[in-house]
């Protein structure tokens, strides 16, 4: 673990994952902000829940975890978010509950201070389908400092995305992470070509002028590409339990080593190996052992 730790922030939805066996924290940045915690770094939520029963379990567990909580908003009219998920073959389909509370992220005089002092912060598509949280989303990255990492986890779920706002974080973004699925949706919509997966990712790098650009693809390992560099890794073979979370323990053991001045194939194997430990566990904030 390193001494030094980073202020990085999770900012979007956090909810409750409805799972066949339970319920689990969950929500992509929460979840990110959970292993960038976990590595060593400070991990902040910024995220809303109901004044609720399930909004002060969640809190209560993500307390538990050592996560600072400060940031996270209570909403007297709108409920605590879940995501029933049914799981086949390990893979997880969502159903998505809306609205909720994360739906409506205010801005204060809190997350404006928070943003001018990160040293990283983490975003998707999900948290922006209402006009209320996608505002207090840019507002935030338009304060960070111009050395911050913004980081867009494009993370397409359901219908709740649309050109403009995938074009707007692009954008707003200098590092981007995206699934072997979401690439072709992305680079279709973008008018980004390429013979293979390397030639699309090396153009929409290019297209968006991004710090970095990284292509997981399950089992297949992960691809990171940058201006100057590119390295692939063929995954970590692991018996799967669910791949909950998985990607979003990639996205911040990604954000931990980038922060941190690593290679590129130093980050990728810890990623890969972080990202798999997570997929071999039940939910996305399992019980971290210490070598990681």
């Amino acid at each position: 673990m390193s001494e030094k730790r980073f202020k990085i922030v999770g900012i979007g939805e956090i909810l409750w994952d409805l799972l066949p066996a339970g319920k689990q924290p969950g929500g992509a940045p929460a979840n990110f902000a959970f292993i960038v915690s976990q590595l060593g770094d400070c991990g902040t939520v910024v995220s809303r829940v109901g004044d609720d029963r399930n909004g002060a379990e969640i809190l209560e567990k993500l307390k538990s975890y050592g996560l600072e909580i400060n940031e996270i908003q209570i909403d007297r009219k709108n409920s605590t978010g879940t995501v029933k998920v049914n799981l086949k073959n390990g893979q997880p389909e969502y159903e998505i509950i809306e609205p909720v509370a994360w739906d409506f992220l205010e801005m204060n005089d809190n997350l404006h201070d928070l943003a001018k002092k990160c040293d990283a912060v983490c975003f998707g598509s999900l948290a922006q389908r209402n006009s209320v949280s996608r505002k207090t989303i840019r507002e935030f990255l338009h304060l960070t400092r111009n050395d911050a990492l913004q980081i867009f986890d494009v993370n397409l779920r359901q219908k709740f995305f649309s050109p403009e706002i995938l074009r707007e974080s692009l954008v707003l973004a200098n590092v981007v992470k995206l699934n072997n699925e979401e690439l072709p949706k992305i680079c279709e919509m973008f008018a980004v070509e390429g013979a293979n997966e390397t030639e699309q990712t090396k153009k929409l790098r290019g297209k968006f002028d991004l710090r970095l650009l990284c292509l997981t693809r399950g089992a297949k390992g992960s691809l990171l590409v940058t201006e100057n560099g590119i390295s692939e890794n063929h995954g970590v073979k692991v018996e799967i339990t669910d791949t909950i979370g998985a990607g979003d323990a990639f996205t911040a053991a990604l954000t931990h080593g980038f922060l941190r001045g690593w290679s590129l194939n130093e980050i990728n194997e810890k990623a890969s190996r972080v990202g798999a430990f997570v997929a071999s566990n039940e939910g996305a904030m399992p019980d971290f052992p210490q070598e990681f």
